[in-house]
């Protein structure tokens, strides 16, 4: 299972092109509402989150990997949220995958996460990756570390995702459905 945080503020494009390309490829995505069920997103597109963080088990099982898109205030907002702080310890002690967009590796970074790992983030948040190497690539995959620069950067860094999780094949035949 993948859960992907929605917090008040995020980029739409950073969180809606993830669950629409990964459930393409079949992966199962739950959408987590910090605090409540509908989030505005930054430029106030609500979205219905599946459940809401109080509704996240508190070791959810098949845990595959957490996404943080950014946007802002979204990013200050996910990394100010006891649930993405319990779910993301959970992650690191199980060896999943924990995956941030634009301002949201700051998240990962502030809790030592990225410690060694070669990482990007949008310009400005790269004090942030405490630990991090940090690239100047659009997408970064380090082991179960996936982080990308920006909202220009979604559909690869979906991609990456899919890639993590069901292999090349599937990240290229979606990537085939989608372009034209």
């Amino acid at each position: 299972m993948v859960y992907l945080f929605l917090a008040e503020g995020f980029e739409e494009i950073e969180a809606l092109t993830p669950v629409d390309l990964l459930r393409r490829a079949s992966v199962p995505v739950t959408t987590v509402g910090v605090g409540k069920k509908v989030v505005y997103g930054a430029h106030k597109i609500p979205v219905t989150a599946d459940i809401i963080d109080s509704d996240l088990p508190e070791k959810p099982e098949n845990l595959e990997m957490v996404v943080l898109p950014g946007g802002m205030p979204g990013a200050k907002n996910l990394d100010a949220s006891p649930a993405v702080d319990a779910i993301l310890s959970f992650a690191a002690a199980e060896g999943s995958y924990m995956a941030a967009i634009c301002a949201a590796p700051m998240i990962l970074g502030k809790r030592g996460l990225l410690q060694g790992k070669h990482a990007v983030c949008y310009p400005g948040f790269e004090k942030d990756l405490l630990g991090a190497v940090i690239e100047q690539r659009g997408v970064v995959t380090d082991q179960a570390i996936i982080t990308a620069k920006g909202a220009g950067y979604a559909t690869e860094f979906s991609l990456a995702l899919i890639r993590a999780l069901r292999g090349e094949d599937t990240a290229k035949a979606v990537r085939e459905a989608i372009t034209p």
